[in-house]
């Protein structure tokens, strides 16, 4: 039977979807035309290309030059085109006779009956043509193979015959390259040639997208996307987005397209004229038209048979070569790629297409090793390559799911693709030189040794499969433990071997083309993975039990199977012998070992989600009155005893390399937790900061007495806090509930520290002999989390002194004390507050925190002091005569910290501290001429200026608050309440007075 000219496009767009859920196209995207796009564009470029051979032309049946054939009276067709005339191969009769390509591609003729194309009259006449009343049948020409091949409706391929009438008239001889075919189909197609506006438009939008991804966004020859013509035309293509544009001679759009397009297509890299527009052969744009005019081969009824006229087909194709900027060895690669894609599309179930792809790699081959390959073909042979490889290689990683007894011959196939393709890539592509860059330093180049790769892959993903099975799901089996581990372990023995043999039978025949043992290396990739599972299973067992003995019996007879089988196949090889003594044997005793070792990690994991639990869950609130620590430093603490109780009661030999593990692992386990306690914030986070600085308003002796005379009043209201709890005979402490959690991981920390001693120990007496261990001590495996407990421990106390100090105390210290008069808002209410925080201090922490945390204290109600009398705001001046009873109120302060428990701090630490103090403090007993005198010297000397003369310069604040420091000596006269300091800064510093 003839082709018949009716066909359902359904198939073919099926299958364009079905390619792009498959596999991607290597060649990059056009996100802006779609298949169908690019598949017309082909067809218009092909049509106009092939404008001079027989059965292209303006009508149906006749074309614009000598060869083609006129309609009779009767409306059969004579000449060349019918049946009559013509040789078997004549231009239009197309009388196919056998494929000399696909000969040579080793595709056969799938067609029973006699190989002639026909087509009834009728459908040869245009849809506005009369049909005549018999039906005459004539082969079919290739414009009409085409045609149907691509898709075209009459009225498309109509319009272009129309065209392409009007377009050459009187330029029969004007080459297809010197024509930019979207332009002249816009300037001659109007919408009155369409069925209606909506489609004209589209038709419109097509053809300026194709002209914006030649011209614009994949030229072949860069351009400046800001040049004018560039922006012109992007201009014209965005206002024929909404509606069409008008293409009428006298249009702006029209003109403006034309001169944008014209020059864009007519340019050159180096300005010289040129004999070739450039619209459509820019990478990848021309790749894409071009698959599109190659997919036309392929049967649209049977899609895995190649038409018995493809070497008409590609003669044609061909003469759109110097448009699209082809050449013979960008064909073969194209022609490689549109085989291997189409035995992918069609499901992969004709072998004789990807044996074609084969044929085609090996031209692909020969011409890689060329010198004079340019960038696009460098680009078009890398892309394809690597997506023919990724594709081929993802199927031989897996090819016991890839493939079964049915197709095992599919994979003689696929392993020569992804040879051939790896060979290629790292003997020609990986030299070449291009934009495309590969990576082929970690490709294994040997065919053996991939073989070996793609082996121990497939057979790993099919025992991981069996073992999956054999548990009912994908999970770890060692969850599973309820489920009878034992059983599965021993069905899975007989499903190992079982796998094994079909290894041998089905696939290690083909592989052994390529590999001399394949049957040995596959059954060693097994015994690995039983042996990994054996081992997992062998983790959750204890003691030896009757189960465990069936499954190491079972492990035993499928270790002899499997090792004679490798025999068997090495018996030949010189070098297969080698593989049997690489197997790692199925030994108990380091199977022990190894769940010894899995025994640590999982008590070292519960150590780490108790660190995490607490993380998320510890209030720091005490266990007991007399357990005053966190209860998640008891859990862990217990923990990590009974873990090395219970490790050193384990019967194993050797171990000392256990110990360091256990020991590494705890402590960083510890060292984790006391991170953990240490973050708590930071002093800083609790000291007020410090005001600007300003100088003293010198006020009358009448509003100085109204002053001394509201104060007390004005200091009630500014305290509401201040009531018999805190100032009363018995005031309670105003420690806060943070600050006593603060105590709690004091507490916490000196619990860790005194048994993480006890643990050390007990490593130590149990485990190596110090001249075995690397480190110095018996006493030493947990030195680092020591050291951690050790350095957290002063901060903490210094956070929690500076949080009782600065936040629970701050209205009887930097928010109380001194407020707008000495003598009426002295330390003493304070210091009462004081005594009752530091006797809770000595009741909540333990003896072993008592001492640093109250000395801590005392730092801080120090640098409380200073802050009151250096930085003290604007609500604080002092005169010289309050010297004294500053004095007075400090020395109470230090007397708090001497006399505070049974010496926790002791009287020579206090004295220590309060030199600084006691430096500023008689500093605000110096005449303010002095403390000038002495700030100008210190001033100057600090800033390098030597001696008088110099103007005296704004020290900086350092915060390190000294008698001689020139900042300090300068906040001591911002607060001193008389004119002479009033007067020096403000004609030194212009400082501002206080409001």
């Amino acid at each position: 039977m003839g082709r018949q000219p009716s066909f359902s496009s359904a198939s073919r767009s099926d299958t364009e979807a079905d390619c792009i859920i498959e596999i991607d196209c290597p060649f990059g995207q056009l996100d802006t035309l779609a298949h169908v796009d690019l598949r017309e564009t082909a067809y218009e470029l092909f049509f106009i290309s092939c404008r001079s051979s027989p059965g292209f032309g303006g009508c149906r049946n006749g074309a614009l030059n000598s060869h083609g054939f006129a309609e009779s009276a009767g409306g059969s067709c004579g000449g060349e085109g019918s049946p009559t005339g013509g040789g078997p191969r004549g231009g239009t009769g197309m009388m196919v006779v056998n494929s000399r390509i696909k000969k040579a591609l080793g595709l056969k003729t799938r067609r029973s009956s006699p190989p002639m194309r026909t087509m009834t009259q009728s459908a040869a006449v245009g849809s506005g043509g009369q049909s005549s009343p018999g039906k005459v049948k004539r082969p079919m020409t290739s414009a009409e193979i085409m045609r149907l091949q691509m898709r075209v409706t009459e009225q498309s391929d109509s319009r272009l015959r129309k065209t392409l009438m009007r377009t050459l008239v009187g330029q029969t001889s004007r080459r297809a390259e010197t024509i930019i075919l979207p332009l002249e189909l816009l300037r001659q197609l109007k919408p009155s040639e369409f069925n209606d506006l909506q489609e004209y438009h589209q038709w419109q939008r097509r053809q300026l997208k194709i002209l914006e991804a030649g011209l614009i966004l994949h030229p072949s020859v860069p351009i400046d996307r800001a040049k004018s013509a560039a922006l012109c035309l992007r201009d014209v293509i965005r206002s024929g987005d909404v509606k069409p544009i008008d293409t009428s001679k006298n249009s702006d759009a029209m003109r403006n397209l034309c001169n944008s397009v014209v020059s864009l297509a007519w340019h050159s890299s180096n300005g010289t004229p040129t004999d070739i527009c450039h619209w459509a052969d820019g990478y990848p744009v021309n790749i894409h038209l071009y698959l599109a005019l190659l997919r036309s081969v392929f049967d649209l009824r049977e899609e895995t048979v190649v038409l018995d006229e493809v070497d008409e087909l590609l003669e044609l194709m061909k003469k759109t070569w110097s448009t699209l900027g082809i050449n013979r060895m960008i064909h073969n690669v194209c022609f490689t790629w549109v085989f291997f894609q189409q035995y992918i599309v069609t499901g992969q179930v004709e072998p004789d297409l990807i044996c074609a792809a084969l044929a085609m790699l090996a031209e692909v081959a020969n011409d890689a090793k060329r010198a004079d390959q340019d960038s696009c073909y460098f680009k078009v042979l890398s892309s394809a390559l690597v997506t023919m490889h990724e594709w081929a290689e993802k199927r031989m990683l897996d090819y016991h799911e890839s493939f079964d007894k049915s197709s095992a011959g599919n994979l003689e196939n696929v392993l020569c693709l992804v040879l051939s393709t790896v060979k290629i890539i790292s003997e020609d592509v990986g030299s070449g030189v291009g934009s495309v860059e590969l990576d082929t330093s970690g490709m294994i180049t040997s065919s053996a040794n991939r073989v070996e790769y793609y082996i121990n892959s497939s057979m790993r993903n099919a025992f991981s499969k069996i073992l999956e099975n054999g548990m009912g799901h994908a999970d770890s089996m060692i969850i599973q433990v309820e489920e009878d581990p034992s059983q599965i372990l021993e069905r899975l023995a007989r499903d190992t071997e079982q796998l094994a043999l079909y290894e041998k039978e089905t696939f290690s025949p083909v592989l052994k083309r390529w590999h001399t043992v394949p049957v040995a290396f596959a059954v060693a990739s097994l015994h690995d993975c039983f042996g990994v599972v054996l081992k997992q299973y062998l983790v959750k067992v204890t003691s030896l039990t009757n189960e465990l003995v069936r499954v190491l019996q079972s492990a035993g007879t499928l270790e002899s199977a499997l090792i004679e089988m490798v025999i068997e196949d090495s018996v030949k090889c010189e070098h297969g012998g080698g593989i049997v003594t690489e197997m790692v044997p199925y030994e108990v005793e380091s199977i022990v070992v190894g769940l010894l070792k899995t025994w640590i990690e999982e008590r070292l994991r519960i150590g780490k989600e108790c660190v995490n639990r607490a993380k998320e869950t510890e209030s720091w609130i005490p266990r007991s009155k007399t357990e005053p620590y966190a209860q998640s430093a008891v859990d862990l603490v217990k923990l990590a005893k009974a873990t090395v109780d219970e490790f050193f009661e384990i019967p194993v030999g050797a171990r000392d390399d256990m110990v360091r593990e256990l020991a590494d692992g705890w402590e960083s386990i510890f060292h984790d937790y006391t991170t953990f306690l240490a973050t708590c914030g930071a002093k800083q986070s609790y000291i007020p900061t410090l005001p600007p600085l300003t100088r003293c308003n010198q006020e009358s002796r009448f509003i100085r007495l109204w002053k001394r005379a509201v104060a007390p009043f004005r200091w009630r209201d500014r305290c509401p806090r201040r009531d018999s709890s805190v100032y009363g005979h018995n005031p309670r402490p105003s420690t806060s509930r943070g600050t006593q959690r603060l105590y709690v991981r004091l507490n916490t920390l000196h619990y860790l520290l005194s048994h993480l001693h006890s643990l050390d120990k007990s490593l130590s007496s149990h485990g190596p002999s110090p001249s075995a261990n690397r480190r110095l001590g018996p006493a030493n495996h947990l030195d680092l989390a020591r050291s951690t407990v050790q350095s957290a421990i002063p901060y903490v106390s210094e956070v929690a002194a500076y949080r009782l100090i600065f936040l629970d105390s701050h209205h009887s210290f930097y928010d109380g004390l001194y407020i707008n008069d000495v003598a009426n808002s002295r330390i003493r209410p304070g210091l009462r507050n004081l005594k009752q925080n530091l006797t809770l201090l000595v009741t909540v922490l333990t003896d072993r925190a008592q001492p640093l945390a109250a000395k801590e204290v005392m730092k801080a109600s120090f640098d409380a002091f200073l802050m009151v009398l250096l930085a003290g705001g604007s609500e604080r001046a002092f005169a010289r005569a309050d010297h004294e009873t500053i004095l007075e109120d400090f020395r109470s302060l230090k007397r708090v910290f001497c006399m505070c428990g049974e010496g926790l701090v002791a009287e020579e630490v206090v004295e220590q501290e309060a030199e600084v103090v006691e430096g500023i403090v008689q500093l605000m007993g110096e005449a303010t001429e002095q403390l000038v005198e002495e700030f100008s010297i210190a001033a100057c000397e600090a800033s390098g200026l030597g001696g008088a003369g110099h103007k005296v310069p704004m020290p900086p604040t350092t915060g390190r608050w000294s008698r001689a420091e020139p900042n300090t000596i300068l906040r001591v006269l911002c607060h001193r309440n008389d004119d002479t300091a009033n007067q020096f800064l403000k004609r030194t510093f212009q400082l501002a007075k206080r409001r």
